[in-house]
């Protein structure tokens, strides 16, 4: 038998729980989806407001990070790292569709005016 360092077997079958994998997977799946997938009038404007909503998560999400480096220890430290694999999709697709939803009300619809 083909052992490793620690004594466990290489190339096994093993029983687990595979639910937190389908989950994450799922999420991660429809969150690219729904963050990334294009709007009805796609142009440049959605595009300049994709990328800084994009780069606006990524400095919330390490802000975050380091608040938690800083003041965080043991084991809920390992939940911050596990949740912080999907604040950055979160947080983007909040504030992306929040100053979309915010635009919107701003500029009445143009097809209201042309008659």
């Amino acid at each position: 038998m083909d052992e490793s360092i620690n004594g466990s077997k290489s190339f096994t079958f093993i029983d687990a729980n595979i639910t937190n994998t389908v989950v994450g997977v799922l999420f991660i799946a429809g969150a690219l989806m729904v963050g990334f997938s294009k709007e009805k009038a796609e142009d440049e404007f959605i595009a300049e407001l994709r990328l800084s909503s994009l780069l606006w998560a990524v400095w919330v999400n390490y802000g975050l990070l380091l608040f938690a480096f800083l003041f965080i220890y043991g084991s809920a430290f390992l939940n911050v790292m596990l949740y912080n694999m999907f604040t950055v999709l979160i947080i983007f697709i909040i504030r992306f569709h929040y100053i979309l939803y915010r635009n919107n009300l701003a500029i009445p619809n143009e097809k209201q005016y042309q008659s």
